[in-house]
């Protein structure tokens, strides 16, 4: 019941196209929209810090990010599950 009375926070999902930083993931977002204009579908990006408390994110995985209060300057969303893990490919040994 005390979850029916809680607001819904905003869901992305998108690409983590960075993660060097401790406990901070930058997950990229793709949204294809109309131009107001021309009306020609146009592809959009932007970037989103989110906080990764674990550390379980790598580059190229697919995330799903929730908002939360501001953790900092930047950060305003949390890692709330890995979607898809990137493809590692592993180095030939001879």
């Amino acid at each position: 019941m005390a979850e029916e009375n809680k607001p819904n926070k905003q869901e992305k999902i998108g690409h983590v196209v960075s993660a060097g930083m401790r406990k901070t993931i930058v997950v990229a977002v793709v949204r294809k929209v109309p131009h107001p204009l021309y009306k020609r579908i146009v592809t959009k990006k932007k970037k989103f810090y989110a906080h990764d408390e674990q550390g379980t994110a790598q580059v190229g995985d697919v995330v799903r990010i929730v908002e939360c209060r501001p953790l900092s300057r930047l950060k305003r969303w949390n890692l709330a599950e890995v979607i898809r893990k990137a493809v590692q490919v592993g180095e030939i040994v001879e």
